[in-house]
């Protein structure tokens, strides 16, 4: 598939499943789609390839809703106090304020996640750039939290706790 340049985004433009900007992000690999810039600063949507067992940390966005699609194999997404499995073609939906994390099923999967501009933010700040569409080695342990909780209140994100059930159940 061919794409248009840069500088034409903003009139339209194609990307390929592999194509966009790539980043390691806490274990996952992730591809921002469409950007803040290419929306005119009112949304995003990046497509999130994430192994077995690794997930986000419980959070919550203070400014921002934000909503899941499985493109392929299956998620365990938590969203308050509801768990869900998804797997292809299923969506689920986070609204501000509401905690929730998800995680990558027993065979991983691919999923499309859309937000607003904010989230763009912490994948280009907290993210590792790649050149290519290829997964990170696994993480050699959790988030160093002194580095992640003052990026995530920047963007209008707390973090409560490891992926996996809500915390204390």
């Amino acid at each position: 598939m061919s794409t248009t340049s840069p500088t034409d985004r903003r009139l339209g433009y194609a990307l390929g499943e592999e194509e966009g900007e790539h980043f390691w992000l806490l274990g996952a690999l992730a591809t921002i789609k469409i950007s803040a810039d290419d929306s005119g600063g009112q949304y995003c949507l990046i497509d999130v390839e994430m192994p077995a067992g690794v997930g986000t940390p419980w959070h919550t966005h203070r400014d921002e809703d934000e909503w899941f699609y499985v493109r392929e194999g299956a998620f365990e997404v938590y969203v308050g106090d509801a768990h869900m499995t998804l797997t292809a073609g299923e969506v689920a939906f986070g609204p501000k304020g509401i905690p929730h994390t998800f995680m990558g099923g027993p065979g991983g999967g691919k999923m499309l996640v859309g937000c607003g501009p904010k989230f763009e933010g912490l994948v280009r700040e907290i993210g590792d750039p790649v050149p290519e569409h290829v997964l990170p080695p696994p993480p050699e342990g959790p988030p160093d939290m002194d580095v992640l909780l003052p990026i995530a209140d920047k963007w209008a994100y707390d973090i409560l706790g490891p992926p996996g059930p809500p915390p204390g159940r």
